[in-house]
């Protein structure tokens, strides 16, 4: 398996999980507070038997009418704005957002994207130079912009805190401009509602309407992807609601399907009309019936827990046990983040708060000896990433706290 990205100097051999933990082959348990599949827990009985049952009466592809795959469209459509009414499934988050784009150059006539400099959002070629951190900018192909995410702490903009929304989001139209001038012209403006490869940043609460006032005066669209924030991670269904806005394209990708690999695209009856009059679009696994019963659960398993609820109460828990801990550790520089998706972003002390990659990773590598599971994501590789199975209680966050406490004060 060449080219296999494990975690860990000494990677896990992980053979079952239950709930928030991992177990491993040597008997060990470990928190999982990293994992983004299994949204409502490991080895959730109900996700586990709506996928069985439907396993054992029918799988097959979606060429065939199927009341299942409706009734799950129905549910997930009711969680967004009225204004959405059509939704078509997917496998993955990738292919979600390699569809989303096919229906912006539908509609729009055009082919350019404009994304978030070291934005990450899928592996298929085009959405792999969508995704700008994974490669130099000097590769950056004519279709694709980047612009600086609104980072108010280490941003190249020196905007007055009040006026920072609007100022970062006017580095669009430049970015806009430049896509007309080479000719591929602008179809869409794509973001990640969490800023997850950017470290989850705190972003002024006009960002996005701004944002969205430049996409529709220059003919675009403007794309959620909820991969990440999505399906109630940031405690609403979708990380978009936080920002006021009502997207044309939202799509989703791993946690809808609480493990079971489903996705979707979401939009208006108009987009996907017109959309549906240029482009024509097959897959033979996305919605199945059985990925179909899959994402229904999760849907089902939400609404009757209230996770949204629970996530809120939770996260805002997580959050001030991660900000009294920055009081007594120096390296600490930040806690950002919503819900159950938060960053510790970590920096030297020594040198004037810079960010320190090294320093985040022994962290992580430490929390796995103390049994708990962590990632780390941002600009830098500097912010540790906490974003564990939705169904997580406060004891739980209570250990992990610990554990970074200790690992803190050994690094």
């Amino acid at each position: 398996m060449p080219g296999s990205h494990l975690f860990y100097r000494d990677p896990l051999h992980v053979v079952r999980a239950e709930g928030v933990y991992l177990y491993t082959a040597d008997g060990r348990r470990y928190l999982d507070c990293y994992n983004n599949v299994q949204s409502m827990g490991h080895g959730n009985a109900v996700i586990a038997d709506a996928i069985c049952q439907q396993s054992r009466q029918l799988t097959t592809h979606t060429r065939y009418l199927n009341d299942v795959v409706v009734a799950t469209a129905e549910k997930a459509l009711a969680t967004l704005p009225a204004r959405f009414e059509v939704c078509v499934f997917t496998c993955t988050g990738t292919e979600a957002c390699e569809l989303a784009m096919r229906m912006a150059r539908a509609v729009t006539g055009k082919s350019g994207a404009v994304v978030l400099e070291h934005s990450y959002h899928g592996n298929s070629r085009l959405v792999g130079e969508m995704s700008t951190m994974k490669y130099p900018a000097e590769q950056r192909p004519v279709h694709i912009q980047a612009i600086a995410p609104p980072d108010l702490d280490r941003g190249p903009l020196d905007a007055p805190a009040g006026a920072a929304g609007q100022a970062y989001a006017d580095l669009l139209p430049p970015a806009i401009a430049e896509l007309e001038r080479a000719g591929p012209g602008f179809a869409a403006f794509v973001c990640d509602t969490i800023f997850d490869s950017n470290g989850a940043l705190p972003v002024p609460a006009d960002y996005l309407t701004a944002v969205q006032q430049h996409v529709h005066r220059a003919n675009g669209l403007l794309i959620a992807d909820e991969v990440q924030a999505g399906v109630c991670r940031t405690g609403t269904f979708w990380g978009f609601e936080h920002h006021g806005i009502a997207p044309d394209i939202v799509f989703t990708g791993k946690p809808f399907g609480g493990g079971y690999p489903v996705a979707a695209v979401f939009t208006t009856r108009d987009i996907a009309e017109q959309w549906a009059a240029r482009d024509a679009y097959f897959n033979t696994f996305g919605g199945n019936p059985v990925a179909a019963a899959a994402a229904g659960a999760v849907l089902d398993y939400a609404k009757e827990h209230g996770i949204c609820e629970h996530v809120t109460r939770v996260g805002s828990y997580l959050q001030s046990q991660l900000q009294a801990l920055a009081a007594r550790h120096a390296m600490i520089h930040r806690v950002q983040g919503r819900g159950l998706f938060q960053c510790v972003d970590i920096a030297d002390p020594a040198a004037a708060r810079s960010p320190a990659p090294h320093l985040a990773q022994a962290v992580v590598e430490t929390m796995k000896e103390e049994g708990v599971l962590i990632g780390v994501t941002g600009r830098y590789d500097n912010c540790l990433k906490f974003r564990p199975p939705l169904i997580i209680d406060e004891a739980a966050v209570d250990f992990a706290v610990a554990a970074l406490d200790r690992a803190l004060a050994s690094a």
